[in-house]
């Protein structure tokens, strides 16, 4: 190359990276028209892969950006990859390490996730629609963070920056649900788990894209789809690979590093499948362990908040902070701390498991099974048993009837103009094309539920006890927990009340990430978290996505 084309590609690059955001690319992130995308993910073979709509018609992606403007401006593409190999894929604690040795300051990685999701989100090639909400208080709260860090910090999420699913009240952001007829709801407080994450100095980043209404609104749509956020897509395949739901947002963030690690929901696989689409490890723990208290609620019998990391050791640090005794939660009790010290020490040597027969095929489950044999755990094979809990929907259905109406009582300001389901179903008939693209059968159907929740609670109870039946070899075989793959067996361990962590466990050859999931007896978070810190150890496969790296 002649040296004057050498100096000239010298003299481009280092202008790009001493660049602000403004000058090395637009601010401004210009909706697009998506026929042709539409057009081409209609010939998908899979159904909910066949979207109607990717673009949110109700938000403005720029307004996310606006209240840190001048931050942003500020802050180089040169910053930013001088920060990448500090905070990229790091774990909270490797994090806090290098704050501790004056490497980095909390207002810094804020702005450097800040950056990151503006970059990627403001791109048309490769935005997500993880994001439904940004937290515009929070480069405020992390400059405090810095300033009260040797005298205040007290656990290691101190000053971490965390997203939560946009049905858990954090203020001062909206609560949505990605309903368009919640938009404006601003909770009259932070849900009982932010307060939790608070007060050990967590920052709250910004909330997150979900399948709407918790993928409780809509029958065989697309996972992650929300009118307000659009479709969530996944990083390991935008628009070839499902997303998982109903915490898509939640898990798509994680893979992606927009934060350090995600709150997501569950009532029946909301976070175990997310978390096995997205290559990301998920907890969903016992009901009660933390409260529901601030969270818009599909059942008050199943639902429950959990960690979601790129880690055990991350999600188990999670859960120690989230866990606590809500006396105005039903089902809320004394947990037993959840510890993080000494998970880089545990081993499966001892460890029992039982694994439903019809996995044993799978391609990455051999490789994971040979590999915890290796390691000195026993596995039994057995089949699983013929169970089916006919009344799952009508328990879903009378919880939601009731349930959602208790949230909007005690949780919503008074401006929203919503007092039940069948004014937001009359909500979105008023433009149904932009508000509900994919019909809202399920709360159309709820609009007609006239069994009460105390009618119901004999077969709600009989349920439950089928359903713990579905794992007996624990008790039978006396084992630690019975393996799965991903949500496969979310169901009955929703009814069952007993907790599950999904684990990276590999990528199928056509790319698309998949998760082991241990189930472990109710109350029983700690042994599934010293298992799947073990398993993690022998086999670490978790990779980031090739096109956010």
């Amino acid at each position: 190359m002649p040296i004057y084309k050498f100096r000239f590609l010298f003299l481009v690059i280092f202008i790009f990276n001493s660049c602000s955001v403004e000058e090395q690319s637009l601010i401004k992130w210009v909706p697009y028209d998506e026929t042709a995308e539409l057009k081409e993910n209609s010939k998908n073979s899979l159904n909910r892969l066949r979207f109607k709509r990717i673009q949110s018609k109700h938000q403005d992606k720029n307004s996310f950006f606006s209240p840190f403007k001048k931050e942003l401006l500020g802050f180089t593409k040169k910053e930013y990859e001088r920060l990448k190999p500090l905070i990229l894929e790091k774990s909270i604690l490797e994090i806090q390490d290098i704050v501790q040795k004056g490497l980095v300051s909390y207002e810094k990685i804020c702005l450097f996730y800040l950056f990151r999701i503006y970059y990627f989100e403001t791109n048309r090639d490769r935005y997500l629609n993880a994001i439904i909400s940004l937290n515009p208080d929070v480069l405020d709260d992390a400059k405090q963070r810095d300033k009260k860090r040797k005298k205040q910090i007290n656990h290691p999420l101190y000053g971490i920056p965390i997203l939560i699913k946009d049905n858990i009240d954090a203020l001062p952001m909206s609560t949505t649900a990605g309903s368009a007829a919640f938009k404006n709801n601003i909770p009259n407080n932070d849900s009982f788990l932010v307060k939790r994450l608070k007060e050990k100095g967590a920052l709250i980043l910004g909330k997150v894209n979900l399948s709407e209404w918790a993928y409780y609104f809509c029958q065989n749509c697309p996972l992650g789809y929300s009118a307000l956020g659009g479709q969530t897509l996944n990083p390991y395949g935008r628009k070839i690979f499902e997303t998982g739901g109903s915490s898509s947002g939640s898990g798509v963030a994680v893979a992606a590093n927009y934060s350090v690690a995600a709150i997501g929901s569950e009532t029946s696989g909301s976070i175990l499948s997310p978390s096995g689409k997205n290559s990301v490890v998920g907890l969903k723990p016992t009901i009660g362990s933390i409260s529901r208290n601030g969270m818009i609620p599909i059942s008050s019998s199943l639902d429950t908040a959990g960690p979601m990391a790129k880690s055990v050791m991350d999600t188990a640090i999670l859960m120690n902070a989230l866990i606590g005794f809500d006396s105005t939660d039903e089902y809320s009790y004394n947990s037993n701390p959840i510890f993080y010290q000494g998970l880089d020490t545990v081993t499966l040597d001892g460890k029992s498991f039982g694994i439903f027969e019809k996995y044993e095929k799978d391609s990455l489950m051999k490789i994971s099974l040979d590999l915890m044999r290796k390691a000195g755990a026993k596995i039994i094979s057995f089949k699983a048993p013929e169970i089916e809990l006919q009344n799952f929907i009508n328990l879903l259905d009378i919880d939601m009837k009731s349930d959602l109406p208790k949230y909007i009582k005690n949780s919503t300001n008074k401006k929203l103009s919503f007092d039940s389901i069948k004014d937001i179903v009359n909500f979105n008939k008023m433009d149904s094309l932009l508000h509900a693209p994919y019909g809202q059968e399920n709360f159309t159907r709820l609009v007609g539920v006239n069994i009460s929740q105390n009618q119901f609670r004999k077969t709600k109870r009989e349920m439950m006890k089928l359903a713990k039946s579905y794992f007996m070899v624990i008790k039978n075989q006396n084992l630690d927990a019975v393996i799965s793959i991903d949500s496969k067996d979310a169901k009955f361990a929703a009814l069952a009340h007993f907790p599950a962590l999904g684990i990276p466990m590999g990528y199928k050859r056509n790319g698309q990430p998949q998760n082991i999931t241990f189930i472990a007896p109710s109350k029983k978070e700690q042994i599934l978290l010293n298992i799947g810190a073990a398993y993690e150890k022998i086999n670490p496969v978790r990779k980031i996505p090739d096109l956010f790296k």
